[in-house]
């Protein structure tokens, strides 16, 4: 395949079509090279921080993405209207839809990636295989014909034998796959998966393939140019992943020898140059435990953890990209290429870990990075984190000399970010990064599967911290006696309190003692602290001879706080009213978990159902979440309607006894 009807031209503006610290990230880059930049936004994204930061932005829609960020004549008429001269696609969304690459070449805009035929052959997983093959990559068996009806699937399913994955041929990001164990439960998952990948890529063919068993996830990141020249970077390991999508990669991979890596590597660069690729691409392979690897797909952009390769090579990828883009050749050799300690990145998600990562949106009330550590953003004290995107809000990445280096760097840095407001993934990622699993550098992408119980079993000193959240809410009250005033003739009288914390609902007393210092008491438990410096978010203390600090911020009758690099929300319901409703749907009402868009209503009124059985299907942050009946009983009514926008806690069925 030739590249050739990619044209290349100076360029000086950039429209970044994208969102997010991926935005901010092209941006940086950008201005490094002395371009003008523009961003485009969604009605959801009026006061982002890209938006803010860019030299012009145009509104391209409303919030949903259909009608905004993957709206192509809205970003077409933005660029125009701005000035700007080429386009970045940044990841996800439009980056590898070879329409938008076309569109772009069509109206006289350099679109900064490989050509629309690249995309379009690499971009479709059943045809990226069949090149694959041709050009002698190994592949995973499976299935990639045209015939998608029901029954042809299952059959195929039957002969590459359970488990089998099930893939959107337009997919990425783990959106519209799914791993399937058995023939029993495969319709309902070639139902979900087709779903979520018509309403994510807008087409709902699927291929699939032979599940590989605990494999690792390899990718090699490759560059080509116009002038016939192809490199690759090494590679990353993104084994760590949960529903199929990256949470922990890191570059080189503990299980990639320096014969595997040129092996790889070989591989790789051959294949960029058969297709006379130009720009940033990545292959990924799974590896199993004997060293064979099998080509899995081709992304035709810029990776979201493209900054470990950064981190060790020193180069600049998304510099490289826009250098390629205007014609220029690669300034790099094979040779030149030196790789450099060890680089970790993880993804911080605003999302519940311990309820099966559910998407949270909201506002972050306090955002706060840690210095020396680059962090990939676009958040301030503030920001709205919306339900219409991917859950993912921030990268931390650290780089050392050794691998332990870097992830002892790493647990660090998220110990210091702060991320009150919106539920997320923090204190995972830490638990993560501690596993001797991870620590050995033996994680599969059964890590998390495998270990789950481990990394989300609640902190040894758990109790502590409910203390140490009452003994917070207590100084923290506007009517609390300040804490400076040393000691008394008397101590106060116990002052209770009923918190919850983690769905937990706990009863406590608090007393200030005639010393000074405060005594919490709970469960029959007592803990005496002395406060030796309060600010308006930070204390510090001493509790059991030992001198500590946490930082909070206190919202009303909310209370964040951090305790070792852990952070908690605590609800003060000492005043509140009991809680007159079964949230988790008792009463028969099915209640939504989380913003979000219906996709599937599985029930109608008058059907019969058993408690557990799916009832309707919502769309949050790119991800689809079964809603169950939570008692037996007959369908009174359903409340709403499939593309329907919901809220958190709203009432989308009810079932009557």
């Amino acid at each position: 395949m030739r590249n050739g009807s990619v044209q290349h031209r100076p360029f000086s503006r950039v429209l970044v079509a994208n969102r997010g610290e991926i935005a901010l990230r092209v941006m940086r880059s950008a201005r490094k090279l002395g371009l003008g930049v523009v961003a485009v936004y969604s009605d959801a994204d009026r006061d982002a921080l890209h938006v803010k930061q860019a030299d012009q932005a145009v509104r391209i829609g409303e919030a949903l993405p259909a009608q905004s960020y993957l709206n192509i004549p809205a970003i077409i008429a933005a660029a125009k209207a701005s000035g700007a001269d080429a386009v970045h696609p940044g990841y996800g969304f439009l980056a590898e839809n070879e329409d938008f690459a076309q569109a772009c070449k069509e109206s006289g805009l350099v679109f900064i990636g490989p050509s629309p035929q690249a995309i379009e052959a690499m971009g479709n997983k059943a045809g990226a295989k069949e090149i694959m093959k041709k050009a002698g990559v190994p592949c995973v068996p499976g299935y990639q014909g045209a015939e998608q009806g029901d029954e042809v699937m299952l059959a195929e399913a039957r002969k590459i034998g359970f488990p089998v994955m099930i893939k959107a041929v337009a997919g990425g990001g783990g959106r519209g796959m799914r791993l399937v164990t058995d023939a029993a439960s495969f319709p309902d998952a070639l139902r979900s998966a087709r779903s979520e990948a018509k309403t994510a890529f807008g087409d709902a063919t699927v291929i699939l393939e032979r599940a590989i068993q605990n494999p690792r996830h390899i990718e090699i990141q490759v560059f080509g140019d116009s002038h016939g020249n192809a490199v690759h970077l090494g590679e990353r390991d993104c084994s760590v992943q949960r529903r199929h999508q990256k949470l922990i990669e890191e570059a080189p991979s503990p299980a990639v020898t320096p014969e595997l890596r040129a092996k790889m590597g070989d591989v790789a660069v051959a294949a960029v140059k058969a297709l006379r690729y130009e720009g940033a691409g990545t292959l990924e392979f799974l590896l199993d435990a004997s060293g064979a690897f099998y080509f899995m797909e081709m992304n035709t952009r810029l990776q979201v953890e493209h900054p470990v390769t950064e981190a060790i090579t020193g180069l600049d990828l998304v510099e490289l990209q826009l250098r390629v883009a205007r014609g220029e050749a690669l300034p790099v050799t094979q040779q030149d290429i030196k790789f450099s300690g060890h680089a970790i990145e993880v993804r911080l998600c605003s999302e519940d870990a311990g309820h099966d990562f559910m998407p949270q949106s909201g506002r972050m009330a306090l955002w706060r990075v840690p210095e020396g550590f680059r962090v990939e953003h676009a958040l301030q004290s503030g920001s709205e984190i919306p339900p219409f995107y991917d859950s993912m809000i921030a990268k931390v990445i650290s780089h050392g000399p050794t691998r332990e280096e870097a992830r002892g760097r790493l647990i660090v840095g998220l110990e210091q970010l702060t991320a009150f407001g919106v539920t997320t993934n923090q204190a995972f990622l830490m638990s993560c990064l501690r596993h001797t699993g991870f620590a050995e550098g033996e994680a599969t992408t059964a890590f998390i599967g495998a270990y789950r119980d481990e990394l989300l079993a609640p902190r040894a000193d758990a109790v502590f911290d409910t203390a140490l959240a009452g003994l917070l809410l207590y100084v923290t009250n506007p009517r609390a006696p300040s804490w400076r005033c040393g000691r008394s003739l008397s101590a106060t009288f116990p002052l209770p309190a009923k918190i919850e914390i983690a769905g937990q609902t706990y009863e406590l007393e608090v007393t200030r003692e005639r010393d000074g210092g405060y005594t919490v008491a709970s469960d029959g438990r007592q803990d005496k602290f002395e406060i030796d410096q309060l600010d308006s978010d930070a204390i510090r203390f001493r509790h059991d001879g030992v001198m500590d600090s946490a930082k909070f911020l206190r919202d009303g009758d909310r209370l964040y706080f951090q305790h070792r690099g852990i952070p908690l929300a605590v609800t003060d319901l000492t005043l509140a009213a009991p809680k007159a409703i079964a949230a988790n749907g008792g009463d028969g009402k099915v209640r939504a978990a989380m913003n979000g868009r219906v996709v599937a209503v599985l029930v109608k009124p008058g059907d019969s159902v058993k408690a557990g059985q799916p009832v309707l299907t919502l769309e949050a942050m790119k991800m689809e979440h079964v809603h169950k009946a939570g008692i037996d009983g007959v369908v009174a009514a359903i409340e709403v309607a499939e593309g329907e926008q919901v809220t958190t806690g709203r009432i989308v069925a009810e079932i009557g006894a």
